[in-house]
Parts: structure tokens; C-alpha cells; sequence
């Protein structure tokens, strides 16, 4: 179905959704939070996506095992409330950034971490939602979600087909089928062996929602690869520069490479075209280079065909070249210059 997210139409026959991820990039620094937005309007991006939390909402504040993180991941050492006491987004900041956003003709959307923050986004009147990998499996925060009527973009991240149908049917469960699935993989950044493109149709045909992309790959050749599976959105996280460092900054990409990104995929958009086998204007025009019969040697009124004299060759104005043994044999009837088209009327049947 389309999806319908401001003046944004998600959905086939449209052009794919681009998604600017500003996550921790603003590196707690406001000015450098706006100049990643007008980073990401100035790149092509469609929209500007924030993140929703404090510390409080997402974690508690324990230093056991159970809060270390010890994954190999770029966080390891911290513990889970230490890294996003530094990345989470400031909510005193979220009316500013959204409303800069819509100066600049961004969509600004969300993703949610608790109840609290669906409150808080209400109230800002966001277009639409996004469920982060690792709250799939909240189906009373999904359904809380869901139950506000707007599009919901879902990332499947660390899901299970099973919990991906279970955060499906809650969405679907109060009336909202507005449904982007997002393949992901919560890997930062992702091995290009662990992507697995391949199951973007398939994802689109055991649910029959919407899918996108949300990519944590290094580079920008998975997101373009995507575009020709069928892809309806694509969310990147962008950073002014990774030289800066930050916790997200490893797997983000700069604003001339999320360009070259977005070109690339408008490229694609184009180069997929129509199901059709039509002849283009351009492969018509092209037909005059096809094979054809001709003359290859002056021929005198009554002389016979042969394979000496008449050749299939390009341009393509004389006789098909499927009819080169008909015509061997046969007399000419009149005199032929070379490099004349071959055509019934020269020949004396």
C-alpha cells in the first residue's frame, strides 16, 4: 500500500524514501546537530530521523555484568547507561531541530524508546514513527505506537521472522497497517557477509508491507545494491565529519559520500525503468546499425546472385538477412552500384 508521510508518498511507482540517521552525531553539541540537517538537505536526503531517550528511559544505571558491554562492538568497556548518556539526543533540543528541519523542506521523524517519548513526540505532532532493532520485541510499546494512525517504519535488526510477524500483527492489531519493514542488521558496522540483500523480496512476500533498508555497512554500496531490490526507503546514519569521532561515528557516512550515495540510487531508480520490452525512441533510432543485405560489388543487369556479391552487413536498410538464400541464384535486373540495399525490386524472379 502507500504510505503517505507529509508531502512523501512510500510505496511503489515512487521515488525510494531517503532517510538522514543524525543519532549521536550531533556529539552533544547543538550547532553541530543543525549543521548535520542542513548537511543532509544539502546531500538529498528526504528526511532527518532523531532518537528519543535519555539514559533513564532506555536503562537503568548498574554497573553488573549484565549492563557491560563485553560483544566486541565499538562500545565495549562502557556500560549500557555510559554510552547513551553520551549519544542520546537532548529533548529540549527536538522542537528546535524539528522545526529547522521544516524550514528546509525535511521531513523530521523519530524512534521512540518508552511510552514517555511517544508522548513527548505527539505533542511535537511527528509525521511518523520508527521501532529501533532492539525494541521489536516491545509489542505493548508497538502497539502504543501504532494506536497513534501514523506510518511506522520497523526495524528487524535482531528479529526473528517470527518476532518480525509478531510486531506486524500488533501494528495491524489496532487499525494500523501503515507498515515499513526495514532490513537491518545490528551489527556496527555490518560484515557485507552478514547483509544478505537477498531477502528484501522475500521479506516483501511473506508480510506484504513495505521494506527498506536501514544500513550500518561501511560505504555507500549496499544502500545502492538495495535500490535495485525493490527497496522503498533507505535510512544511512550521516555525521559532518567521523575524523570527529563519537559513538556512531565508525559506521556513518560524510555529507559528499551520502551525496554520491543518493545520486547513485536516483541512477538506479532510472536505470530499473518498466517491466517492458517496448523499443525505446533511442533503441528504434539504433535499429538503422542492424544487418541487412546489400550489394558488395557492382552487379550487371542479368548477372546471378552469390555469396560474393551480396553480403549481410550493417546499416540495416536492405533485405532481412534470413533472406540471403532466397535470393541466391537469381539474376539481377537491372545494373547495381556497391553499397546499394538490397529490396525485391532489384531482383528478376
Amino acid at each position: 500500500m502507500e504510505i503517505k508521510i507529509e508531502n512523501r508518498i512510500v510505496g511503489k511507482n515512487n521515488p525510494i524514501f531517503i532517510i538522514a540517521e543524525l543519532s549521536a552525531n550531533h556529539l552533544q553539541d547543538f550547532d553541530f546537530a543543525v549543521k548535520t540537517i542542513e548537511a543532509a538537505k544539502d546531500s538529498g536526503a528526504d528526511a532527518i530521523k532523531l532518537q528519543t531517550y535519555t539514559p533513564d528511559t532506555i536503562t537503568i544505571d548498574a554497573e553488573n555484568e549484565y549492563f557491560q558491554i563485553k560483544q566486541g562492538t565499538l562500545w565495549d568497556g562502557k556500560t549500557l547507561y555510559e554510552l547513551y548518556k553520551e549519544a542520546y539526543t537532548p529533548w529540549e533540543w527536538h522542537k528546535d531541530l524539528m522545526e529547522i528541519a521544516e524550514k528546509l523542506g525535511l521531513i523530521c521523524f523519530s524512534s521512540p524508546f518508552d511510552k514517555t517519548a511517544v508522548d513527548f513526540l505527539e505533542n511535537l505532532k511527528v509525521p511518523a514513527y520508527k521501532i529501533a532493532s532492539c525494541e521489536i520485541t516491545d509489542i505493548p510499546l508497538i502497539e502504543y505506537i501504532a494506536k497513534k494512525g501514523k506510518p511506522i517504519f520497523i526495524s528487524t535488526g535482531i528479529a526473528t521472522l517470527a518476532e518480525m510477524e509478531e510486531a506486524i500483527k500488533a501494528c495491524k492489531r489496532v487499525g494500523n497497517k501503515q507498515i515499513v519493514l526495514l532490513k537491518c542488521t545490528s551489527a556496527y558496522p555490518t560484515p557485507l557477509e552478514e547483509v544478505n540483500l537477498r531477502t528484501i523480496p522475500i521479506l516483501h512476500e511473506i508480510f506484504g508491507t513495505e521494506v527498506g533498508l536501514s544500513d550500518h555497512t561501511l560505504g555507500i554500496s549496499v544502500p545502492i545494491a538495495a535500490a535495485a531490490l525493490g527497496i522503498r526507503a533507505i535510512e544511512k546514519h550521516l555525521i559532518l565529519d567521523r575524523s570527529l569521532g563519537g559513538p556512531d561515528s565508525a559506521f556513518s557516512v560524510e555529507p559528499k559520500e551520502f551525496r554520491a550515495m543518493v545520486q547513485s540510487i536516483k541512477a538506479v531508480e532510472k536505470a530499473l525503468g518498466r517491466k517492458t520490452f517496448d523499443l525505446t525512441p533511442k533503441m528504434q533510432q539504433a535499429r538503422d546499425y542492424k544487418r541487412s543485405l546489400f550489394v558488395v560489388n557492382d552487379i550487371m543487369a542479368g548477372e546471378i546472385f552469390t555469396e560474393e556479391n551480396i553480403k549481410s552487413i550493417r546499416p540495416g536498410h536492405g533485405l532481412h538477412p534470413k533472406k540471403i538464400m532466397d535470393v541466391i541464384g537469381k539474376q539481377a535486373k537491372k545494373d547495381i552500384k556497391k553499397g546499394t540495399p538490397l529490396n525485391w525490386n532489384l531482383i528478376d524472379f
